[in-house]
């Protein structure tokens, strides 16, 4: 099994701006994602009107709530929120290095899934940076659980998800997705899954200030009588679990690096996906820290990656 094109680090070939609504404040909001030099990661960085900033590198240790939804940073002045759909595309496209400038408190919703990202990136382009990429290499399971709830990684060759959700919506019930992540495979099974919510919940979380930019135009709706309101209906018949394997990409791309192995979960979201990742990153004895041989190939099989020193970088992944 490979991992695609290997060895160097990433970034974008020039910046490329978006603008839309945030799904929570629904307040308007801009983004520009700019290229960023190797060794960079990825920086959301919160522009203020008095022209200061805020800057968060997108790494487990800056998460803060995940109720709802991905925040890096713990002050709703300064955080910058939903991260997840931006994350999974980055990570599925291998970007490495990029900051995204955004001048409001969370990312836009646009049309609820990673899609628009993505479009967006492609239309600039990617290029190769002259510095090795390193990759987080699973070595032995983690798991969590919670309640019913469970996540965990496991040893594998390649970048595998296996997701399930298990909703009392008869409309949803229980649905699973499995597959190697790749970026073509992301781009066609995951990238166009948007988010959705119950009716029923609307005023309660308008009530609590929550979902205030949410409509039929980036979520997708259920009715009290379990039917899809959206006219157009559903992109995958199972577009459920897909959305929520997308989240899961995303939350997970903030190990600060690409991995190898596979994560499982069960009735999981965006705190199962956090926790796991902690615990991760959190035993030194369940990963290592690998890069590609010297040789440059196109392409080469997961187990061929070597361990690399980095004892001194280790707490930059988590």
């Amino acid at each position: 099994m490979t991992i695609g094109l290997l060895g160097f680090q990433t970034t974008i070939a020039a910046p490329v701006s978006l603008t839309g609504i945030g799904v929570h404040s629904g307040s308007p909001v801009s983004i520009t994602f700019q290229p960023a030099e190797a060794n960079s990661g990825i920086i959301f960085a919160r522009q203020f009107d008095d022209g200061s900033s805020a800057e968060y590198r997108a790494v487990s240790s800056q998460v803060g709530p995940t109720d709802l939804c991905t925040i890096l940073g713990s002050s709703p002045a300064t955080w910058v929120a939903t991260i997840e759909h931006v994350m999974a595309a980055l990570y599925a496209l291998g970007i490495d290095n990029v900051t995204v400038d955004v001048d409001g408190a969370e990312m836009p919703i646009m049309d609820g899934s990673s899609y628009p990202f993505i479009d967006a990136i492609e239309q600039v382009g990617i290029v190769n940076l002259n510095v090795k990429r390193r990759y987080i290499r699973v070595i032995k399971p983690v798991r969590i659980e919670s309640g019913a709830s469970w996540s965990e990684f496991r040893p594998h060759d390649g970048t595998r998800f296996e997701v399930e959700i298990d909703f009392a919506s008869p409309l949803i019930g229980r649905q699973s997705w499995n597959g190697e992540l790749t970026a073509a495979r992301f781009k066609q099974d995951l990238s166009r899954a948007r988010t959705f919510g119950f009716m029923r919940d609307v005023e309660r979380l308008w009530a609590a200030g929550y979902a205030l930019g949410s409509s039929l135009e980036n979520s997708v709706v259920i009715s009290d009588d379990e039917t899809v309101v959206n006219v157009e209906g559903l992109r995958y018949q199972d577009e459920f679990v897909r959305h929520k394997t997308l989240d899961a990409v995303g939350d997970l791309a903030l190990a600060g690096a690409q991995f190898i192995g596979c994560y499982r979960s069960y009735r999981g979201g965006h705190k199962m996906n956090a926790n796991a990742l902690k615990a991760l990153l959190n035993d030194p004895t369940a990963y290592e820290i690998v890069e590609a041989p010297s040789s440059r190939v196109a392409r080469v099989r997961a187990g061929d990656f070597v361990p690399v020193s980095v004892s001194e970088l280790a707490p930059s992944f988590a």
